[in-house]
């Protein structure tokens, strides 16, 4: 029997103060709940919104320990919290997702091999520890390709995209800072779609309609719902994040990335947290990722997901955020960030319209 749910007024911790904690803590507050943020930046945007920020780094073992013993259970809001910080939490109250997703997570070769031992298709891929390594990998996989970072790689950072003309093995190892990285062969797909799915604590898999995603200098522009994709290919993506969810044991949302190609499927990445692509299910869905996850991992029944419009949700990248004020037909939603920098997400609009048969 999975443990009893946890009550109104419970305190949930979250590791991590960007806008996904933000938005987590918000989620929260409307099932009353309360939220505590664990975070080392000065002035992290979740703080805007929760009863009590720590600030602190994520190796001061009594810090996280203090931090562990205010809440009543723990999630993480970025896939790249150290192992042992998390360790530290999880020896006081349980941590969910689990260390198991971000084990995966953390390392694109793990994840790789990870997908590929459930028998779903993957990118073609080489395991890259120095420029020998690279140039047996171009040999085996061709150009064009992509050589990312195995760890700490997002929003197109880590990696280098590698054509007939580009740079040398050399060239692109050093471009990576000749760190242990994956090769990828190049995948030719129609659109990147991408799945939120979420498993709750009695096992039961729920997932939100797929999105089709639009990056721009690898970054996500724009996730738009449905998704321009059969029918039978939609629900084969959703069967792929119920495979995921239940290998891994989680609790919890996740985030799939998948490429639809001609000959089926291929997916591209995990993410063991709510997602970006996802955000259009706070105003699509009576029951967003965001809900969805505070509902997991409290313990609670899922929630109803399914989507009552159809959406465009546009991310406002930088000096993008300058047109908010005035948008007045899509709902806007702001991270409290402060000054606007290049490649930095300070909010995102979505635009919805009736849903279509």
């Amino acid at each position: 029997m999975p443990p009893e749910p946890l009550p109104e007024g419970a305190r949930i911790g979250i590791l991590g103060g960007g806008q996904l904690g933000r938005m987590l803590a918000l989620a929260a507050a409307r099932l009353g709940m309360r939220a505590h943020v664990f975070e080392p930046a000065a002035e992290p945007c979740a703080g805007q919104v929760v009863e009590r920020v720590t600030r602190a780094e994520y190796d001061d073992r009594a810090a996280l320990e203090a931090f562990a013993a205010s809440v009543d259970v723990a999630t993480y809001e970025f896939e790249n919290v150290p192992l042992a910080a998390v360790d530290a939490v999880a020896a006081r109250v349980p941590v969910r997702p689990g260390r198991r997703a971000l084990e995966v997570a953390q390392d694109r070769l793990a994840e790789k091999e990870f997908l590929r031992g459930l028998g779903l298709s993957v990118a073609p891929y080489r395991p890259v520890d120095g420029p020998e390594d690279l140039a047996a990998g171009f040999a085996a996989l061709g150009v064009p390709a992509i050589l990312k970072t195995r760890r700490f790689g997002y929003d197109g950072k880590g990696q280098v995209r590698i054509e007939a003309s580009g740079p040398s093995a050399p060239e692109a190892w050093a471009a990576v800072g000749a760190a242990p990285s994956v090769l990828e062969g190049f995948v030719s797909f129609e659109r990147e779609v991408s799945v939120i799915g979420a498993r709750g604590l009695d096992g039961a898999v729920v997932a939100f309609d797929p999105g089709e995603n639009l990056h721009r200098d690898g970054i996500l522009h724009s996730t738009s719902v449905p998704a321009a994709i059969a029918p039978a290919l939609a629900q084969d993506a959703v069967l792929i994040a119920g495979r995921i969810l239940n290998a891994l044991d989680y609790v919890g949302v996740i985030g799939v990335e998948i490429f639809a190609t001609e000959t089926g499927l291929v997916v591209n990445e995990i993410a063991p947290r709510v997602h970006n692509s996802g955000h259009w299910t706070q105003d699509a869905c009576l029951t967003d990722q965001f809900e969805q996850h505070v509902r997991a991992i409290c313990g609670w029944p899922l929630g109803d997901g399914r989507r009552h419009s159809d959406a465009v949700m546009v991310n406002l990248i930088g000096e993008a955020v300058a047109s908010a004020p005035g948008e007045t037909g899509a709902a806007v939603h702001l991270y409290g960030k402060g000054a606007a920098r290049p490649g930095r997400k300070m909010g995102h609009v979505t635009r919805i319209a009736p849903r279509r048969p």
